[in-house]
């Protein structure tokens, strides 16, 4: 009879954490095909989120403490956007031309963007000085321009295996587990940094990240592309004419990209500059960094499946307004912060508002984008993106330099606030087709 109840219980936990990787009952009648892809994009998002959240909190710190300025940082995360701006129009052509959306994927994203980070790892072994900054702040950028230049394909099969139906529920769940996974990971990495030094737990750090991405890859590998090793027929050339005529005729997309340019601008001058300012100026620890991006996930992750829902029942686009008005207040409380438990408290703040509007975003992009050319709609939106990250660094950089940290963190607020009005302004209320 134990044994019985034992058998029982497995099946039930078994049970659950696959309904758990679906997104909930809502997949229960799906063809089997669909839910495989969303089993294994579920557990490909959770290794990514390990491995992408160690790069992105550590890769600046430990560029830092190989000997870089503040400014070769703005000039960092200048370089990487305009870089993958070049590349995400070639990557929606591969993806129309050739088709293989997934080989494209794990070749670009899955294999040469994280190939990087091991060659970061071993990089002070080769060379030393100011040559070794230079050299990490390029492999820093080509890691950035293959991961765009993956993006069209990613993107397009994205569109293609989740259901709109239940992308709300399904990304809540999926965000949900990378959020954990991302906490995990960039705390225990924090210690292993903190107790091997530097640079050397950097390094340490980018070695497992790589590792971690494998695994990612893996799992990608294992999504059933529904029109694998077809070119994605579309009507028109791939001509920059045709496709600013496409995007002419769906002014609904053109009025989103142009409204997220002025966002993400206003994202980005401040964007590169919370974790140097919070080791140069409030002198944490890598540890301490990594515990308040830890405590923007736990924030996060108490609102996304409850999110997911409400985005299925009254659509992206109001949720996101609502998101959008309250952001901008963390870069200005950011003006008055001086001890750790200031930004433990914004970061609580803003962590939840930011899992609103990261999940709902991307559903909203989904749904305004046509099926049969959404890898070139995506690079479009991404190029538009990707200008705009590069002129708020570039203007980040400058400003930093000139007014301080203070000076970003206004001028970062002030954009966020013009941003969302335009949203309210010219992007219409539709429904999810």
């Amino acid at each position: 009879m134990q044994h019985s109840s034992l058998a029982l219980f497995r099946t039930r936990l078994r049970r659950a954490f696959q309904l758990f990787t679906w997104g909930g009952e809502w997949a229960v009648t799906l063809p089997a095909r669909v839910k495989h892809n969303l089993y294994w994009f579920f557990f490909d998002g959770l290794f990514a989120s390990a491995s992408d959240n160690i790069a992105v909190t550590y890769l600046v710190l430990y560029i830092l403490a190989l000997g870089a300025n503040r400014t070769q940082i703005g000039l960092m995360n200048t370089f990487s956007s305009l870089a993958a701006a070049l590349l995400l129009l070639p990557g929606a052509l591969l993806v129309e031309r050739f088709g293989y959306r997934k080989e494209l994927t794990m070749l670009f994203g899955g294999g040469m963007a994280r190939m990087t980070l091991l060659i970061l790892a071993f990089l002070p072994i080769l060379i030393g000085g100011q040559t070794l900054v230079w050299a990490a702040i390029a492999l820093s950028v080509a890691r950035d321009s293959f991961g765009n230049l993956s993006f069209p394909a990613w993107m397009s099969v994205t569109g293609e295996i989740i259901p709109m139906e239940g992308r709300g529920r399904y990304f809540g769940s999926r965000n949900f587990i990378m959020g954990i996974t991302s906490m995990l990971s960039i705390f225990l990495v924090g210690e292993l940094i903190t107790h091997a030094g530097q640079p050397f737990g950097y390094q340490l750090a980018l070695g497992l990240a790589f590792v971690i991405g494998l695994f990612s890859t893996y799992s990608f590998g294992h999504l059933k592309d529904p029109n694998e090793r077809m070119p994605i027929p579309v009507s028109g050339g791939f001509s920059l004419r045709a496709v600013f005529t496409d995007v002419k005729a769906h002014p609904i997309f053109l009025s989103l990209s142009l409204v997220m340019v002025v966002w993400n601008f206003s994202i980005n001058i401040a964007g590169p500059f919370f974790n140097v300012f919070m080791v140069q100026n409030l002198k944490f620890t890598a540890t301490m960094v990594g515990l308040t991006s830890i405590v923007s996930t736990v924030s996060s992750l108490l609102v996304q499946r409850q999110i997911g829902k409400l985005s299925d029942r009254w659509g992206p686009r109001k949720v996101q307004l609502v998101s959008m008005l309250i952001i901008p207040i963390a870069p200005a409380v950011w003006i008055f912060v001086t001890k750790f438990w200031h930004v433990i408290a914004i970061n609580s703040f803003s962590g939840a508002i930011w899992g609103v509007f990261n999940l709902v975003s991307f559903n909203l992009l989904l749904s305004v984008t046509p099926d049969a050319q959404r890898a070139r709609y995506a690079a479009l939106y991404q190029i538009m993106v990707t200008l705009a990250l590069a002129g708020g660094a570039a203007v980040g950089t400058w400003v930093v330099t000139s007014w301080g940290f203070q000076g970003v963190f206004l001028c970062s607020a002030i954009g966020r606030v013009i941003a969302a009005m335009l949203f309210l302004r010219f992007v219409p209320d539709l429904k999810i087709k």
